[in-house]
């Protein structure tokens, strides 16, 4: 059932709950996760990030992603994550997608804050939800614990007020990929900026982030997690494990269910943390 990522979000925060964010690149990372969540009964949000074109384009895996959402048992958003133009996140709406991220965190506040509302009018006029970032989730070879990068409470109070966005991804100590230590996350913003803004709010670089810390943050406002790393490689390494047992005869279709099946248990494995069950 294909619906928007506004009432998503705002069910899981309403129950102290969070909602999985998984980025379906491929056939069998969108079956993998539509299965996880029919088999788990959760909501769920299917995602293509736009540095993923490269893998495949936005307007070849829209419709796959858009049959799967609305054939699916449960409620399904699909999003667009960090689109980084006015441009790319327009063709996501055109193509169905139920809501969009703009990621103009690298830019300067104010020039940030007036491209994403310019976003939010666009979008809201057709009932499409927004999401977008204020500081910045560090990549692997960045230091997430330096103060430039962590998200100002202040400054996210001013930001929502004058955007109007549906949710904003929030920077307090997670990075992007895989952790080569456990992060030191600064839980003490994600109160501050729930408390100031009252918007659900999203945790990027959710791969690697201990059970512990993902039931904190979602205590203190974290309404949807970011999720793709652990899930891909969980994928690689059953294919892998696939490839070693098969000997000469490799039949590829049998790879892609090992494949599919590792990636499925991994996101199950996620939604039983967010959604607070353990």
């Amino acid at each position: 059932m294909l619906v928007t990522l506004k009432g998503l979000l705002e069910d899981a925060k309403n129950k102290k709950q969070a909602v999985g964010a998984f980025n379906g690149t491929t056939l069998e990372g969108i079956r993998a996760i539509i299965g996880a969540a029919e088999e788990f009964q959760r909501p769920v949000i299917l995602q293509h990030a736009q540095s993923h074109d490269t893998i495949i384009d936005l307007n070849e895996i829209a419709p796959l992603m858009l049959h799967y959402a609305r054939s699916a048992s449960v409620p399904v958003a699909v999003h667009l994550d960090h689109g980084s133009t006015f441009k790319r996140c327009m063709e996501a709406i055109r193509a169905g997608f139920t809501s969009v991220m703009y990621d103009a965190s690298a830019k300067p506040f104010e020039q940030n804050l007036m491209e994403t509302a310019e976003i939010v009018k666009a979008a809201h006029s057709v009932g499409v939800s927004v999401e977008a970032e204020l500081g910045h989730v560090a990549n692997i070879n960045e230091d997430p614990g330096e103060d430039n990068i962590y998200t100002d409470p202040a400054l996210a109070e001013e930001f929502v007020k004058r955007t109007g966005v549906d949710c904003l991804a929030v920077a307090f100590g997670t990075v992007h990929g895989l952790y080569v230590k456990q992060p030191r996350l600064d839980l003490s913003i994600v109160t501050q900026i729930s408390e100031k803004t009252g918007i659900p709010l999203v945790m990027h670089g959710g791969s690697g982030v201990s059970g512990d810390n993902y039931r904190r943050a979602i205590k203190e406002g974290i309404c949807k997690i970011n999720y793709y790393t652990y899930m891909n490689t969980a994928g690689g390494n059953a294919a892998r494990s696939f490839v070693k047992q098969s000997g000469e005869h490799l039949a590829y279709d049998c790879l892609t269910l090992a494949a599919t099946e590792a990636m499925k248990q991994d996101v199950m494995a996620a939604m039983r943390i967010f959604g607070m069950d353990e």
